[in-house]
């Protein structure tokens, strides 16, 4: 038979001999269990019993024991009980202080305890004001560490006095429901300033681009005839294809390209821009060639061949029924309406320059080679010796993503669709756009044209993708990849800050993929100096426009 001795576990009872539950029956056990609770109960009730007669100094001695025990005692709350190695520690434990502060200063005040809520509500000002816009312990204000020792101590108190575990719990059920409404608002909002800034053209270039307009039409047409067009077609050169309509990005991507080629007269750069920046485009390349490469700025208004009958893009654009899905006529945009309909908006979606990629036999039909660019790039090396690669009949030479995260088919293409699931593998790699190598000859061989009209007249309803051209890009060129050393573009610039600097002073390529161009004021600050040191700084146009990239 068992007895409260054998089953012990009171701080009074450490010298008495304990029998571990493991080596007990299962009625031992419980047995064992019930005598634990009856002593916890007795002694919860003679405590009781004692404060009930406890005398009004008793009690004064009491609290002030509890608070000097408060000022010793290390709770990871307000005290940094375990050293850290990161830079944010204080300033997380007095954002966690905060949050415990707000939810006694709130019980403080329905229970009317003045003093205790005001002493909360000055600690918590105090905190807030010394941790203001700081994002790491280095940027606290001075005496932020003595603010959070101050903080332990009023919360110390707080506890003593008003703890109730189901209160608290109420409580910050309450701080957590509350900042998730917060959060969702705040991160709908960033979106939609986001796109906005984004889509938006800054003033200083919409001034470039109408000074270069306004000059080109003043010039002579022998100004604007294009010298050494022979090298347009010359299969043994490099050839670049840039589809732009931004004339500050295609000039830095060009200049970095001709910076660092060997040999720079061999380089042929072939830019399509759209009807709206024809003028501007060609009007800078006259006034700021990148000699000795030559440069050709076409429009592709000017292709007729590029129409509705012929291009499944133009047709389905031409549709009511895709109108209203990217303009939402009928449904204006608000910020209530989340984060979809404003991706729809995106004119890169709708554009053109963004599809003719597709069609780079027509567009080049005496070429063997062509390297592709997008005008989001800067160029740190030598590109020439890409043209010397064996792609082994595949027609794209493209560097893989599947070390990026999910960037594998599954995250742009539909597999719950039948003809999507019947004809790839969610598994496979995806690879990058921004610098392709494109085999004309096999190409052609492969009707890789084709097989895009193919899946664009299939998608024509959207349900096999949604947005942009990587995923038609897949679907053409699915099979038909040769994978490039990941050296040769590097990816992520222009939304992951973490991108670190030895992986770019490696690459060949710097892609600024993302919303945070480096010619806008959202670039990221660290990798915007990658790109700047190729923009024409002294141009008289740059100066006009008090244009500072």
């Amino acid at each position: 038979m068992l007895n409260s001795s054998h089953c012990s576990g009171g701080k009074g009872d450490i010298l008495k001999p304990v029998i571990k539950l493991q080596n007990l029956t299962g009625q031992e056990k419980l047995e064992c269990l019930k005598l634990r609770q009856t002593r916890r109960q007795t002694r919860r009730q003679e405590r009781t019993a004692k404060l009930i007669q406890m005398s009004e100094e008793d009690e004064i001695q009491m609290r002030q024991t509890a608070i000097e025990r408060s000022n010793n005692f290390n709770n990871t709350v307000w005290m940094m009980r375990h050293p850290s190695s990161k830079n944010d520690t204080l300033l997380k434990i007095m954002n966690n202080q905060i949050v415990m502060a707000k939810v006694y200063a709130s019980i403080a005040r329905s229970r009317d305890m003045t003093a205790l809520h005001d002493s909360l509500t000055k600690c918590i000002k105090e905190s807030q004001h010394v941790m203001l816009g700081a994002r790491s312990d280095a940027e606290l204000q001075a005496g932020a560490r003595e603010y959070a020792k101050a903080m332990g101590k009023a919360l110390s108190v707080a506890k003593y006095h008003l703890y109730d575990c189901a209160v608290v719990t109420r409580k910050l059920k309450a701080v957590v429901q509350s900042a998730e409404e917060t959060l969702t608002a705040q991160m709908k909002k960033n979106f939609f300033l986001m796109q906005y800034g984004v889509q938006a053209t800054p003033n200083p270039l919409h001034c470039l681009a109408l000074q270069l307009t306004n000059d080109y039409f003043l010039l002579n047409d022998s100004s604007k005839t294009l010298r050494n067009k022979e090298k347009l077609e010359d299969p043994s050169l490099y050839h670049y294809a840039i589809f732009s309509d931004n004339v500050v990005a295609t000039s830095v991507a060009v200049n970095s390209t001709v910076t660092n080629a060997k040999n720079p007269e061999k380089h042929v750069f072939h830019i399509v821009t759209d009807m709206l920046n024809f003028a501007a485009m060609k009007m800078w390349f006259i006034s700021h060639p990148p000699l000795p490469a030559t440069v050709h700025v076409e429009n592709y208004d000017d292709l007729k061949w590029l129409n509705s009958s012929y291009c499944p893009v133009l047709r389905q654009l031409e549709s009511a029924n895709l109108r209203e899905y990217y303009f939402a006529a009928n449904r204006p945009s608000t910020i209530s309406m989340g984060n979809d309909n404003l991706n729809y908006k995106n004119p890169k979606y709708l554009s053109m320059l963004n599809h003719l990629r597709f069609y780079m036999p027509e567009l080049y039909p005496k070429l063997d080679k062509i390297l592709f660019l997008d005008d989001d790039v800067v160029v740190q090396q030598d590109l020439s010796p890409l043209w010397s690669i064996k792609m082994f009949g595949m027609v794209n030479g493209a560097v893989e993503t599947c070390t990026l995260k999910s960037k594998r088919l599954s995250s742009y293409l539909n597999f719950t669709h039948p003809l999507i699931s019947k004809n790839f593998s969610p598994r496979s790699c995806a690879w990058a756009f921004g610098m392709n190598l494109f085999d004309l000859k096999e190409w052609k061989q492969k009707n890789i044209t084709a097989i895009y009209h193919y899946w664009q007249e299939q998608n024509k309803d959207r349900k096999l993708w949604q947005l942009g051209t990587m995923p038609a890009g897949l679907t053409a060129f699915y099979n038909q990849t040769y994978l490039l050393h990941r050296s040769w573009q590097l990816l992520a610039l222009g939304y992951n800050p973490g991108v670190k600097h030895s992986e770019i002073n490696k690459a060949a390529v710097l892609h600024y993929n993302g919303n945070y161009k480096p010619w806008l004021d959202l670039a990221i600050t660290q990798f915007k100096p990658y790109w700047s040191k190729y923009v024409t700084h002294n141009s008289p146009y740059f100066h006009n426009c008090n244009l500072h990239l």
